[in-house]
């Protein structure tokens, strides 16, 4: 028995078994790195895996039988004594192990590093939700990527992934976070329990798309978000007009893989048909016309980009989606929200194009909802229109409680209805609204704007200036935030402080906190020429300088008038300083 461990360390068998494994944990790592990179599916690594596992013991009676000579490999048995040079070998295995696991060791830690940063750079900007808080049927769907040839694509991918959103949305008993939390990751690294904790879901839905002519290729997975652990995937390689059936299909078997895992089972054929069921009304509104769809997701894709020349090109898109399929119901609620967006922020053309654009809406709602009658989309035009240019708030109430009973995980039509409701009074119920939204879109710091300002109008100083705080960290150069901040200080009777807040104020000349008068803090607001609105203090409701939320601050708020005429905010109960 000696003389065969004897004879295994002299044919370097113990050596190959060290390299053999060393080299094996280099490729296995290298290996997920690219076919992740590739979209392969789950099974592929498991294959590899296996195929290299078998591959030791090959290695090892290769190393038994084998022995590498000047003269090439040949059989141990022919090699005679004294012209072994097994020794030499085994330093060169000895070398190449070496170097192996150098390799492996700097890839691992690369990858660690890479994993540290991302987590550092994307958890200074967001705020996080307990593990204990997340719920199991919550889940996010993620920007898919663009691996078309065509870089121009990037509006089918998102609005790939973006439909699939809205459907999972309207499906009862699941938890989606929303479009603007959800894409906020989109190109960045950042390891899936990260994104997990930060948007509170249980799991995550991924994937990528491939246009190329005709032809179009949808990978898909879903994915534990604390573990990584893929749960399941499938790549769909179809002609782009089944690309609608692809979606039906791919909504229909993620719900069913999530309700199967609640349940601890699969779906029976009795679930099966109430999932078809609740995606085909989710689906509702929608076309069969390819190229009607493709001008949808543009349309889709610049209206979302929020910007006044991007919104023109939105409403071309939508006008072509429309005229290519005049019954196409989600293409007419896009249109009318466009005008909406005009309407609100539009910058050309005054009162004539103003007009133009809110009658071009309500056209678009009327022809929607005459095709689609309970159609999310389109009832929240109709209710921005009631409230903030018919003034018809009872009508917006209506409209909008119709839209969450049909799309409850709305973020957007929650933070429409936390407005509507807080105007009327009823600042209690706004701010329930309020809390839902940011549950559901926590990366949205337009949604944490509207909770703070619902929480200082409450007389929740302290709460409401730490969700001011968190809003900054999302968006650093956000100046009304820093406003609202200074001005909770003023109510706490913390006049210092707000001058420090208002001395640090970013990118913004909106409000100045000059000196000290007695009780009386000097403020000045200046018109921004990039902007040409109102003071950061006072165009944001944010800030609650308003009368009613003026005196909510528990601050009399004297407004001498804008572009650098001063406003005077009295503090109470604060003695003058000598």
């Amino acid at each position: 028995m000696k003389n065969f461990f004897d004879e295994l360390k002299r044919r370097n068998v113990y050596k190959v078994a060290v390299a053999y494994a060393v080299g094996s944990w280099l490729v296995v790592q290298a290996s997920s790195l690219l076919l992740a990179t590739f979209e392969a599916p789950a099974w592929a690594m498991k294959a590899f895996v296996v195929f290299v596992a078998l591959g030791f013991p090959i290695a090892l009676i290769l190393s038994w039988a084998f022995e590498i000579t000047p003269e090439g490999i040949v059989r141990e048995s022919e090699v005679e004594p004294g012209k072994s040079i097994t020794h030499y070998t085994g330093r060169k295995i000895v070398a190449i192990t070496v170097a192996c696991a150098i390799a492996g060791a700097a890839l691992f830690a690369l990858q660690l590093v890479k994993r540290k940063g991302s987590g550092d750079k994307s958890g200074a900007a967001n705020p996080t939700v307990e593990k204990s808080e997340i719920k199991p049927n919550s889940v996010a769907v993620l920007a898919f990527d663009n691996l078309s040839d065509d870089k121009g694509g990037e509006y089918f991918s998102d609005g790939i992934s973006e439909e699939l959103l809205t459907v999972l949305q309207k499906i009862p008993g699941l938890r989606v976070a929303a479009r603007t939390s959800a894409f906020s990751f989109k190109g960045k690294s950042v390891t899936a329990p990260e994104i997990g904790q930060k948007l509170g879901v249980a799991h995550l839905v991924e994937g990528s798309v491939r246009k190329a002519g005709d032809a179009v290729r949808i990978a898909a997975r879903l994915t534990k978000a604390d573990t990584g652990e893929e749960q399941w995937s499938e790549n769909y390689t179809r002609n782009l007009k089944d690309v609608f059936a692809v979606q039906t299909e791919l909504a229909q078997t993620i719900v069913a893989q999530l309700r199967g895992q609640l349940a601890g089972g699969t779906a029976d054929s009795t679930s099966k048909a109430q999932i078809q069921a609740e995606v085909r009304a989710a689906t509702k509104g929608g076309t069969k016309n390819v190229e009607a769809h493709e001008a949808y997701l543009q349309g889709r894709f610049f209206l979302g980009r929020h910007s006044e020349k991007e919104a023109n090109q939105a409403q071309a898109s939508f006008e072509r989606a429309v005229q290519l399929d005049p019954q196409f119901a989600l293409g007419w609620s896009g249109l009318a929200q466009t005008h909406v967006w005009l309407c609100n922020y539009g910058t050309v053309g005054g009162q004539q194009t103003f007009n133009a654009h809110l009658t071009a809406a309500r056209d678009s709602i009327e022809r929607a909802l005459s095709i689609e009658p309970d159609l999310p989309e389109a009832l929240f035009p109709r209710a921005m229109i009631e409230t903030n240019f018919d003034y018809n708030w009872k009508g917006a109430a209506e409209t909008l409680q119709k839209a969450l009973a049909l799309a409850p995980q709305d973020a957007t039509l929650l933070l429409e209805s936390g407005n509507l409701t807080t105007i009327r009074g009823d600042v209690a119920q706004g701010l329930d609204l309020y809390r839902r939204a940011v549950a559901l879109d926590p990366v949205n710091p337009q949604a944490r704007a509207f909770l703070a300002s619902n929480l200082v109008n409450l007389g929740k100083q302290a709460e409401g200036r730490a969700e001011y705080e968190r809003e900054i960290e999302l968006n650093p150069t956000a100046p009304n935030s820093y406003a609202a901040i200074g001005l909770t200080c003023l109510a706490e009777g913390k006049p210092d402080e707000a001058v420090m807040v208002a001395q640090n104020l970013p990118n913004c000349r909106g409000l100045c906190i000059s000196e000290r008068q007695g009780s009386r803090i000097r403020m000045v607001g200046t018109r921004t020429p990039a902007t040409r609105r109102r003071p950061a203090c006072l165009t944001h409701r944010s800030t609650a300088i308003e009368s009613s939320q003026g005196s909510a601050l528990g601050c009399n708020v004297e407004e001498d008038g804008f572009g650098g005429r001063p406003i005077k905010v009295n503090v109470p109960n604060e003695k003058p300083r000598a």
